[in-house]
Order: C-alpha cells, then structure tokens, then sequence
C-alpha cells in the first residue's frame, strides 16, 4: 500500500483528495495535518466522509513515515514549507498550489496528457491549477499541430469551490447565488502556466490569450469557450483532436456540444470543436476540483508509483 500524508487538511481540495484516497485500492492515509483543527475527526470538517474513514487531524506530522506527501494550503505555502522542512529521499511530492508549476527545483509540471512519462519518473511533481487545466486541454492539440496561430479569445466560468472554503464578499452564497460576474480580466495567475505549456508543445513561441473568467453560481465545474481563426476545416480540427486524445483515459472529444454535467463529479475533462464562417470555436468542461485539482494529483500519483491512471478514479458523472 502507498502510504499518503496530507498538509493542510481543512479545505475543499483535501476533502476530496480524502474521498479519493480513503477508496484507492492502493494507497493509505498514515495523517492528516490541520493546525487549526487538530485533534478533531476529519468528519467534522468534511461531513460528507462520515461512515468512511475515523481519520483524526493531527497537528504534527512525519514526512518519514509516508511513501507520498500532498501539499494542498494556500498558494505561496509550499516554498515556505520546505524552507523549514526537508523532503526525506525516497518520499515523494505533489504540490496542489502554484508555488513550483514553472518546474522550478526539480518539479515536474504535471498534466498527464502530455508529460506522463516525465510524471512517472518524478519525484516532484506540480499539479497544474483548475482553469489552466481546462484551457490547456482546449488548446494544446492545436498547439501540438502547430495550428495555434493568431490571437485565442475565451471565456471560461467557474464553480464558487474554485475560490476555497473561506468565504469573501465575492463567494458567500447570498452574493454567489443567481449572480454571475468577471474577475481578473486578461490578468488570471494561471496565464503563465498556460503560455509556458503551449509553447513547450509547439515552437516555443506562447500564443496571445485574451481570457476573461467568470464566478458561476453553481458550486464545481469549469467550462471553457474558446474561439480562434483558422483556415482548418471542421473535419480537419476534428481529426486534429480526435488523434492528440486517442487512447488518453481521461480527455475525450466528442462530436457533439459539451456540457458541464459529462463532467461534474469526475475526473474527466471534454472537448469539442465546431466551425463558424473563418472561426473555429472549441469548448472543453472538467470538474475544478477533481481533474482541476485533487482528481488529476491523484492521477499523477498513480502514475509515480507505476499504477494504471484510472486506478481509484472511475467517478460517476452527476448525471441530474
């Protein structure tokens, strides 16, 4: 059995790297480490997890004791965590924030899509943040056949878990509920990630993205509108995806419209293309925090330790 440790246990990310990891086949919690919420059961946080696991928070924890560390706090967290901690050899690493994405010391950017080999021989691995996740996987066929040409304009809307369990003015549900509204236009933190992935995969120049996100008011959930212009044919784009996705367990095209509920609850993401007059339009939905977060850590995982990637992940769709 793999045995998994999990720093920062308290938010909405943890709760369902939990629900994953207390079903894997494989692995085993050994702690839980929550300083605010120590020496309390898990369930009194995560409700959902109740009959499931007796797991306690614990406010120590031991790196030695684990085969796989979890890092899911806050962004900025993990550079200051391993400043007063050292990684024991052997141990390995998934990082849910976006302290290493930039593949800084030693870390492997980790979307399995392209980089499952790189992810499997890893020690250290980032896991890619929500929207990033969704809007590389809109893209990067393009990218990769080197169609990525012009400037990409897109929209994409979010679930409120996006914003983490702590309420704001902006995520409180008598503001969120039946309200829709922009944040950080043309200026979203994971730009970065997705100019620096884009550009690995075609030739080495990031594409111009204009991308305005969204609060949805409706709790998980990421769907991406993008639109850019092309020479391609529909049948051409559609052959382009259809050949970059064949065989990928997770991310699959379809011929028809996406819509969020193929993907809520699961760790897939979906993708489709369609052709308007000189514009190509491709949609792609995944579950934020699932393959946007603790899904796709747990995928990697798997890879890590040389398991099958679905293994612990076949999630049934919410279907109504």
């Amino acid at each position: 059995m793999i045995k998994a440790g999990i720093i920062g246990g308290a938010g909405y990310t943890a709760g369902e790297l939990l629900r994953l990891l207390i079903n894997h086949p494989e692995t085993e919690v050994a702690w839980i480490h929550s300083t605010s919420n120590a020496g309390a059961p898990v369930t009194d946080i995560h409700e959902g997890l109740i009959g499931d696991t007796d797991l306690v928070f614990s406010s120590d924890f031991d790196l030695s004791a684990v085969d796989v560390v979890f890092l899911c706090q806050g962004h900025g967290f993990s550079a200051r965590f391993w400043e007063e901690n050292t990684l024991p050899e052997g141990v390995k690493v998934i990082d849910l924030a976006q302290d290493f994405r930039d593949e800084s010391e030693g870390y492997v950017y980790g979307l399995p899509e392209v980089a499952a080999e790189a992810i499997g021989n890893a020690s250290k691995v980032a896991n890619p943040g929500c929207f990033a996740t969704a809007i590389q996987l809109a893209l990067l066929p393009l990218a990769a056949a080197g169609k990525l040409n012009g400037e990409v304009h897109l929209t994409g809307i979010t679930g409120s878990t996006g914003a983490g369990v702590k309420p704001s003015a902006t995520t409180h549900f008598s503001w969120r509920n039946n309200n829709i509204s922009v944040y950080k236009a043309f200026r979203h933190q994971h730009l970065k990630e997705i100019g620096r992935t884009l550009a690995k995969y075609s030739d080495g120049k990031e594409p111009v993205i204009n991308f305005v996100p969204i609060r949805g008011d409706f709790p998980r959930g990421i769907f991406v509108t993008a639109y850019i212009d092309t020479p391609l044919s529909e049948q051409e784009a559609r052959d382009i995806y259809a050949d970059f996705y064949d065989g990928a367990p997770f991310t699959h095209f379809s011929e028809k419209p996406v819509d969020l509920k193929q993907v809520v609850n699961t760790n897939k993401c979906v993708v489709s293309v369609e052709k308007h007059g000189s514009k190509l339009l491709i949609l792609a939905a995944i579950d934020n925090l699932l393959k946007g977060a603790s899904g796709q850590a747990v995928q990697n995982m798997n890879l890590m330790f040389g398991l099958p990637e679905k293994t612990g992940l076949s999630l049934k769709p919410s279907a109504f």
